[in-house]
């Protein structure tokens, strides 16, 4: 047995080696580079080259004959995959990298299916439901389905398994299994209480910081659908039909294109020629897939049209005006798709959650023994479900119900469309009564 001071001397130096490896480990940037781990893959020239492999040459100089060989002149003939197996060494490496990729694959692609699922707008039998006594059991019984959840299986199995190799081996040492200089792992928890605050503030703002990112692109599109409604409305009623019928139909079509035409550009995995199918002439339709920014080609089709219209000067520059709505609807929706929330802040979320929960076991020992990993099974279920709702609505489009408002804008316009000649027939109808009803002294006629 060590005498105490050098006990507590190892056990120092083993926490302090763990945390600067861990630190390093976390805080290095790899980048684009491929995986170390991973062969590099190059594509194969022909049938026959794809089955080559680079290290058959090497197993043979490991190979010794009992008798020797005659030497031979070089022969060339076609490989196979029959003729010769890879090692065994690469398909290995490649088996255990796609087992330990395995969980985390299942659980991105989850997370990306669900982000690409289409929203729907509330109604008063949803807000009814949302607000629902039981709304509590309902959320317990689905968290199973919940992508949020199933997203954090990698994390969270991933510290409680360190949490479960950390007792196992403080358990071993207390029983005498490894020899004595073996130390336990444990420490003060002082540092975790001063700590606690620090991380609980990290979670608070990054989670507050992307809650305004998504009421940001929230406020982005209530304009953008607004000023299509109101744009539509203008030229319902201040476009003459009798000289400028086609190209009035054809504005309004325009309109109602450019919101599908801006959420299939700020939404991954959107088709725009679907979408725009039903609105668009074909050959306008093969103008805007060839253009590299689709909503501004529409914007450009508005314009175009706008100028063609036999109207007067200040009608045409009051319609004109409308467009600034569309163009400000633009630029919010890339600034807010192109420039993240600081990559620093959220490295730095990340890492201090991944040092916490390394540690963790470690600091718990003393008090909880095998308890250290539940306890580090709901910390990390916890803390980094709030940290993965900041990173979800960080990117507010796939959160928005975009396509049941472009589909309210299309129908609340066509019919707007459908009933202008009724109200104007009926107003029309109410004139000529009210002229027939009085006369033009003001006193009715008799």
């Amino acid at each position: 047995m060590m005498n105490p001071q050098t006990d507590k001397i190892v056990r120092r130096t083993t926490m302090v080696a763990t945390a600067v490896a861990s630190y390093f480990l976390l805080t290095a940037d790899y980048g684009p580079e491929p995986n170390a781990f991973e062969p590099p893959f190059k594509p194969p020239l022909s049938l026959s080259s794809s089955f080559i492999p680079k290290t058959p040459l090497k197993l043979r100089l490991t190979t010794f004959p009992s008798k020797p060989q005659k030497p031979s002149t070089p022969s060339f003939k076609t490989l196979s995959s029959l003729s010769q197996t890879p090692p065994e060494t690469p398909s290995k490496t490649i088996t255990i990298i796609s087992l330990l990729r395995a969980i985390p694959d299942w659980a991105d692609r989850i997370k990306e299916r669900g982000m690409r699922k289409n929203r729907s707008l509330y109604n008063h039998e949803k807000w009814v439901d949302h607000r629902s006594s039981l709304r509590h059991i309902r959320h317990l019984l689905s968290s199973l389905s919940s992508r949020v959840i199933l997203s954090l299986i990698p994390p969270v199995i991933a510290f409680t398994s360190v949490a479960v190799v950390i007792a196992s081996y403080n358990y071993a040492v207390e029983m005498d299994f490894f020899p004595g200089f073996f130390p336990v792992l444990r420490a003060s928890p002082l540092p975790y209480q001063l700590t606690a605050p620090a991380l609980a503030l990290l979670l608070v703002f990054r989670t507050e910081a992307s809650y305004s990112r998504f009421a940001e692109g929230k406020k982005a599109w209530t304009k953008v659908i607004s000023g299509t409604n109101d744009f539509a409305r203008e030229v319902i009623s201040g476009v003459d039909s009798s000289s400028n019928s086609a190209l009035k139909n054809e504005l309004l079509r325009y309109i109602m294109a450019f919101p599908i035409a801006l959420k299939c550009h700020v939404t991954y995995g959107s088709d725009i020629g679907q979408d725009l199918r039903n609105l668009l002439e074909a050959g306008d339709l093969a103008v805007v897939l060839k253009s590299r920014h689709r909503p501004r080609c529409i914007i450009e089709f508005i314009s175009q049209c706008l100028k063609l219209l036999n109207l007067e000067e200040s009608k045409r520059n009051s319609l004109e005006s409308k467009i600034s709505c569309f163009h400000e609807g633009i630029g919010v929706c890339e600034q807010l798709i192109g420039i993240p929330i600081p990559l620093s802040y959220t490295r730095l979320t990340s890492r201090f959650l991944v040092l916490w929960h390394l540690t963790l076991p470690v600091i718990l020992w003393d008090d909880c023994h095998w308890m250290v990993v539940p306890a580090t099974f709901i910390s990390a279920a916890s803390l980094f479900c709030i940290e993965e709702v900041g990173v979800l609505i960080e990117e507010p489009f796939p959160m928005l119900a975009l396509d049941e408002l472009c589909n309210a804008v299309q129908s609340n316009i066509w019919e707007a469309i459908a009933t202008e000649k009724e109200i104007q027939a009926r107003l029309v109808a109410k004139r000529k009564s009210y002229s027939c009803e009085h006369s033009t002294n003001g006193w009715p006629n008799s």
